[in-house]
């Protein structure tokens, strides 16, 4: 036997017998360890594997909403107002994305942003989702595509687009980035037009590329189109007008309304300034105001054939009845009030003819303040317009029963009370209308209105004659007149109210009538907003514009002619009384 042999026999250790427990003891721990595993697998993936399913949904699951369509707002003949368009909006995993220099350059330039912008945007790499910019064009979102940066991702949305602009904006409102209306029709209709999105459940890798699909689909719900009553010819058209005329007075703004007098369909609804509802850059809130329905004003002249009105329907006095004006001044309770010249001895007519503060004054004192108030009221001063419309404003018509007599007398002739230049037009509709005050729409109807009866047929007929004199030669509208058709209407002028005070030298003018007078088709109210080239009466200012858009208005509907083709004009206008 060799020395090393006899050296290995010889250790103590390699001597030493292991004892078996020892052995099946560590058996026995690697096969509970793997038991134990084993378990542990089994409750985590069987018995309770809802937590980790989450945490995978939340690290790969997606659901990807699928846009509705929004539906499309159109005018009265079928004509788009506003429609979507495709506009992909372009995203990023920023931990993904590629930091190749040239390529973000390139990117910064085709998103329209510096390139300090989107670095910004990319800097927190702990986030899974960033918008770069939303609805782009097209071919922008194409070249953008053509890059093949790692980590850009397109997404399909759609973006509004309105054709005719400016002209129409306080109409059809405008969308937010999330094609949710703002303003206007887009607001009113809102739930109608939005639809209701779809979704997609899906797993996506880590690159965000869709793996496959998980779950149902849910298809998505396209919005309804809105056919309106408005004609967008007519609303272009009086837009025009109406900017001109700002524009040629330098007056602040302005505003024009058409109403149909037999449905009560709105046919335009103009203001300026105005703005272009999908190019909303540093936009103003004056270009934004609905002024037509929310600016509230001292209705002043326009009035007067209410008063009259009352007073003929309850028979207090007729067309002929004399009214002494004399001396062109009148004190009630210590205060006087005075026409611009004095007119002498009038008749009813020429009351409103001559536009007579005195004279409506001296009429409406033969009537209890509560007649005038139910009167103003069914005609639809300080009540909310009833009309699918934000913002629209109830005026002010305080109770008779606070009415002091000098009050009563200011109230007669369009002074104490308020309302907006929407509603003066729709209460117009009483003469028009046979004696009936109807409702206003804006959705596109072809049945007859019915309304409430405010004065009787025979009252209507005899203001709207008054009216056609006021109009005419002699009166303070005759510049209202039309080549072909017959009108009626009422100028009035007013002073600005300046917190408890009137302003010596800031007015709005207005004009409101109808045509044709016998028949009247429609309603016309047009409001100039402190003209300040020296002019400012309505007659000369606003019912310039009456003129126009009525002429036009009626041709586009097809109404016939009925009266000679030639102007009526044959003197110098009235001035009208303040």
């Amino acid at each position: 036997m060799s020395r090393h042999s006899v050296q290995y026999h010889s250790s103590p250790l390699l001597a030493s017998k292991t004892p078996v427990w020892r052995s099946k003891f560590i058996v026995a721990m690697m096969a509970l360890a793997f038991a134990g595993l084993a378990g542990r697998a089994f409750y985590i993936q069987v018995v309770n594997n809802d937590f980790f399913k989450r945490q995978g949904a939340v690290r790969f699951a997606r659901t990807l909403e699928l846009p509705a369509n929004r539906g499309r707002i159109l005018d009265r003949n079928g004509l788009i107002l506003a429609s979507s368009v495709p506009a992909p909006s372009i995203w990023a995993i920023p931990e993904d994305v590629d930091r190749d220099p040239v390529k973000l350059k390139a990117l910064a330039r085709l998103l329209e942003m510096p390139l300090t912008d989107l670095q910004k945007k990319l800097q927190d790499e702990d986030k899974t989702f960033v918008w770069l910019k939303r609805q782009l064009e097209e071919p922008v979102a194409k070249a953008i595509e053509a890059l093949q940066i790692k980590g850009i991702y397109s997404r399909k949305e759609y973006k509004r687009k309105y054709p005719e602009g400016e002209a129409i904006a306080h109409v059809v409102g405008f969308t937010n980035v999330e094609d949710k209306g703002q303003e206007g029709v887009e607001l009113t209709f809102q739930k109608q037009l939005a639809g209701k999105v779809g979704s997609r459940r899906v797993i996506k890798d880590r690159f965000g590329r869709v793996i496959e699909d998980v779950g149902e689909q849910v298809p998505p719900v396209d919005g309804k189109d809105i056919q309106l009553s408005v004609d967008s010819k007519v609303q272009f058209f009086a837009y025009q007008k109406l900017r001109d005329a700002v524009q040629q007075h330098k007056a602040k703004a302005g505003s024009v309304v058409v109403i149909d007098s037999i449905t009560g369909e709105l046919l335009a609804l103009a203001n300026y300034p105005s703005y272009v509802p999908d190019k909303r850059q540093n936009l103003t809130g004056e270009q934004l105001r609905n002024r037509a329905i929310t600016d509230m004003f001292e209705p002043g002249s326009t009035m007067k054939p209410f008063t009259i009105g009352l007073a003929l329907n309850s028979g207090r006095v007729k067309p002929g009845t004399i009214i002494d004006t004399n001396p062109g001044k009148i004190t009630i309770t210590g205060s006087t009030i005075g026409d611009t010249r004095n007119h002498g001895v009038l008749t009813v007519e020429g009351v409103i003819k001559e536009s007579s503060n005195v004279g409506t004054t001296k009429i409406a004192m033969q009537m209890p303040a509560r007649e005038m108030w139910e009167t103003f009221t069914a005609a639809g001063f300080g009540q909310k317009p009833q009309i699918a419309f934000p913002g629209a404003a109830s005026g002010r018509l305080r109770p008779y029963k606070t009415w002091r007599p000098i009050e009563q007398a200011t109230m007669s002739y369009g002074y104490g009370l308020s309302g907006s230049l929407f509603q003066m037009a729709r209460s117009y509709t009483v003469f028009a209308h046979n004696g009936q005050i109807i409702p206003a729409t804006m959705l596109r109807t072809d049945e007859p209105a019915t309304g409430v009866q405010v004065f009787s047929e025979k009252t209507a007929s005899q203001v709207r004659v008054m009216l056609q004199m006021a109009a005419g030669p002699g009166g303070t509208g005759q510049k209202a007149q039309t080549i072909g058709y017959s009108v009626g209407g009422k100028s009035g002028t007013a002073r600005k109210q300046i917190g408890k005070s009137y302003a010596t030298n800031k007015y709005r003018a207005w004009f409101t009538g109808m045509a044709p007078i016998d028949k009247p088709r429609i309603i016309v109210a047009v409001m100039i907003d402190e003209p300040s080239t020296g002019v400012y009466y309505g007659g000369e200012v606003a019912a310039p514009v009456f003129s126009e858009v009525v002429q036009q208005t009626l041709r586009m509907m097809g109404v016939q002619p009925d009266m000679a083709v030639k102007p009526q004009i044959v003197s110098a206008p009235a001035e009208e009384s303040l």
